[in-house]
């Protein structure tokens, strides 16, 4: 299903701002910019909404996609591959750039890879990394390819708060599509040369956080910045969870505003073909 389509039909039904469904921000004095947000992996695009309604106040147009197998069932996720999940990235995008001059993007976790993935067929104005990762932190993750015949799910106890948003229970299937797509990005990183901003969190017990920075120093950009906080930030660095959630608002916020204000900025640089 395409993004205009998943679109419309949330606006059909009203979707609750707090549910699985995408979401388009428009703002009342537009800058001509607009950022893709693309959520982690098990999540929704409520995880991403916090910030894309701060980015909206800001005059940017938002884009929230929803990933296919995510907000839906874990057996749905099952059946998803890497390949499903950048298809509607590069969707995003096309909507986004369809409606504004300039496109940036923001991701977490996963959403992160997705983006880079991106970033290496079109031209975007500037990447915001959330948990960015090579690594993740269970070592057994790298042997999905072979669990995910014996073990369908991995289960993991979660608040009743988060299990609303979550899953709780991750399919191996979808543990081995992130390193598929690891192996993709991974060789390419020093052909990205967008200006970045990647973050993380001490405290993460997702992904091994070291493996983070080696991500970010591995990228071919030119203008580049890379932030630790310390072990009280967690992996989910974009909701309100993260208690130090306005500070990496803030450094985005900065980030972005500071490209907007670069020399040449707007619409003539072009884009690549995709």
């Amino acid at each position: 299903m395409s993004v205009a389509i998943e679109l419309e039909e949330a606006l059909k039904i009203g979707a609750p701002k707090e549910g699985p469904a995408p979401f388009f921000l428009q703002p009342d004095k537009p800058r001509g910019a607009g950022v893709l947000l693309v959520h982690g992996f098990s999540a929704t695009p409520r995880e991403m909404r916090l910030f894309g309604e701060a980015f909206c106040r800001e005059g940017y147009h938002v884009l929230g996609i929803r990933l296919p197998g995510h907000g839906t069932t874990p057996e749905d996720l099952a059946g998803k591959s890497y390949e499903d999940w950048l298809e509607a990235t590069v969707d995003g995008y096309q909507y986004l750039k369809s409606r504004t001059e300039r496109q940036y993007g923001l991701g977490l976790s996963t959403g992160t890879l997705l983006l880079l993935a991106l970033a290496q067929q079109v031209e975007l104005a500037g990447l915001v990394l959330l948990s960015p990762y090579l690594r993740l932190k269970n070592r057994l993750a790298s042997s999905a390819w072979l669990l995910r015949h014996v073990k369908s799910y991995h289960v993991r106890a979660l608040p009743p708060e988060a299990a609303i948003y979550y899953y709780q229970r991750r399919p191996l299937q979808g543990i081995f599509q992130i390193n598929r797509l690891l192996r993709r990005v991974r060789p390419l990183l020093g052909q990205v040369t967008t200006p970045v901003l990647a973050v993380n969190g001490g405290g993460d017990m997702t992904v091994r956080v070291e493996s983070g920075q080696e991500l970010f120093e591995r990228l071919g950009s030119g203008h580049k910045e890379y932030h630790l906080y310390g072990p009280e930030v967690p992996h989910v660095l974009c909701t309100a969870e993260n208690p130090r959630w306005r500070s990496v608002l803030e450094l985005s916020r900065l980030f972005l505003d500071e490209l907007e204000h670069a020399p040449g900025t707007g619409p003539e640089g072009g884009d690549k073909d995709i």
